[in-house]
């Protein structure tokens, strides 16, 4: 086996997509990126949708540049990861059924609480360990269940697996993906064939499962000619949610650690071996979800950069044009501490006029209004290090192991402002990259799969090698101590 390798990684996230070129050469990986290309909801008649054939074209346009530029006979592999509980459905032809809903649909609404009557919160969480979020699969699928689209639906492929599909002609449903559906057993590692039944749901249209790492086979003859590759390619099963390749790619990660994986969503977690779905773990809502090599990610999902996402998408709209650098470069200079949300408020889960919320929701609380673009980014980056606190101190009292280091891989460990201020108000040192932890574990599965690398402890050595990392300190010039989010009980 030659010593160097490359290896396509497709990421697909809220915001944006992008493939990514990993090159082995025996010691190291190095990244670049392809190609990279935008992804948003697409609203239509007052539903909100995923434009999954764009996303596929673009997907292949990635490809098709690495074709053209690279030296073929290196590529060994390709694996796709995605965000988590989104779906498709085929027909009996193996067609797409419409584009795939949104998980921020407003169809979802309500639906929790139906399924709550059927079967009862406590049995749903010791089964599937999961995060009681109003857009879980179960939920969604809930929804469609009077629609016409369900009736004559074969197949359920989750977001990366539609992917799959059309690669290889081949259909499953990858594990770690799998496990943030709320209809899948968390001990087990079945399907919860019995909780679908009992809400009159089809059990039947849910694909075989396969672990992180398994090897799908081929691209299909002509998906390979469109991209112009000039031999097979095999296809890995990564860990398609993007947490979990995310996850796999973070050196230094143990049992003192906690991490948080940061981008349009935040996942804050520890890494275990088995789940726990004991009560005060439902009570404090955190889910039990699927990781690479039989490790389980006991996490918590928190509102993330979104929050600012949708504020900069606003005053670009007003004609600003902020970039993320101005935005924190206001954001420092405004006085510390001064107002405060909480993230995960229901209020701000949909698009919409995110800086007026937040002055709404400072409003009702009795806080100063944040006015000024610095005032609501540092009241944004300030109440996600808060939150972020919450979830830690609630995971090491949960789990009775002290966590002594925060990890944050993702996008928002480039995000200076929100590490340091992670580190102040978390009181420990926080250890930012990899910045591309989601394409680097996603190539790391491929690596093991295909024999370049032998298990995950040394592919996590790799990155440690390969990327650099930074290390934020606590300061003590700001006093965190006894600062809380209002509104919200600390966990």
């Amino acid at each position: 086996m030659s010593e160097q390798a490359h290896f396509l990684a497709v990421d697909i996230g809220a915001s944006s997509g992008r493939v990514m070129l990993g090159r082995w050469d025996g010691s190291y990986i190095a990244l670049e990126e392809i190609h990279r290309f935008s992804n948003g909801i697409v609203e239509r008649n007052g539903h909100l949708f995923w434009d999954v054939n764009r996303l596929w074209r673009e997907t292949q346009k990635g490809m098709q540049r690495y074709a053209a530029q690279e030296n073929q006979a290196l590529l060994v592999s390709v694996g796709i990861d995605t965000w988590a509980v989104d779906y498709a459905l085929l027909d009996a032809h193996g067609e797409l059924i419409g584009d795939p809903y949104a998980y921020r649909d407003p169809r979802n609404e309500g639906m929790a609480e139906l399924v709550d009557a059927i079967i009862p919160p406590e049995e749903l969480y010791e089964c599937t360990g999961l995060q009681r979020l109003p857009f879980n699969t179960l939920y969604q699928l809930y929804a469609e269940r009077s629609g016409p689209r369900l009736a004559t639906a074969t197949t359920l492929l989750l977001m990366p697996d539609l992917f799959h599909y059309w690669f290889t002609g081949v259909r499953v449903a990858e594990y770690t993906n799998a496990t943030t559906t709320m209809m899948l057993d968390a001990r087990q590692r079945v399907w919860a064939i019995d909780l679908l039944e009992r809400l009159g749901l089809p059990a039947r249209i849910l694909p075989p499962l396969v672990m992180p790492g398994t090897r799908l086979g081929p691209l299909v003859s002509e998906v390979q000619h469109t991209i112009g590759l000039h031999r097979p390619v095999e296809v890995i099963a990564v860990g398609t949610h993007d947490t979990a390749s995310a996850v796999a790619a973070i050196p230094g990660l143990d049992a003192q650690s906690a991490y948080i994986s940061s981008g349009t969503w935040s996942l804050v977690g520890v890494e275990r071996t088995e789940p726990l779905t004991s009560a005060e773990a439902r009570r404090l809502n955190v889910t039990n979800e699927g990781g690479v090599y039989g490790t389980i990610r006991l996490l918590k999902n928190v509102s993330g950069l979104w929050l600012l996402q949708e504020c900069q998408r606003r005053w670009n709209e007003e004609g600003h044009q902020l970039t993320w650098d101005a935005i924190i470069a206001q954001a420092e200079t405004a006085p510390p501490l001064r107002s405060l949300i909480d993230p995960d408020a229901p209020e701000f889960l949909a698009v919409g006029d995110m800086p007026a919320r937040i002055r709404d929701y400072c409003r009702r609380t009795g806080q100063p209004i944040p006015e000024m673009v610095g005032e609501i980014a540092r009241c944004c980056l300030e109440s996600l290090a808060l939150r972020y606190r919450q979830v830690i101190d609630a995971l090491e009292r949960l789990t009775g192991q002290s966590i002594t280091t925060v990890r944050i891989v993702g996008g928002g460990s480039q995000n200076t402002l929100l590490c340091q201020l992670t580190a102040d108000a978390c009181h420990r040192p926080v250890v930012a990259g990899p910045t591309e932890g989601t394409a680097l574990g996603n190539i790391l599965v491929q690596a093991i799969a295909m024999g370049y690398l032998p298990d995950l402890a040394t592919a996590r050595q790799v990155v440690a090698a390969s990327e650099p990392q930074r290390v934020y300190t606590p300061r003590a010039m700001v006093n965190w101590e006894g600062v809380f989010l209002p509104g919200f009980p600390d966990t």
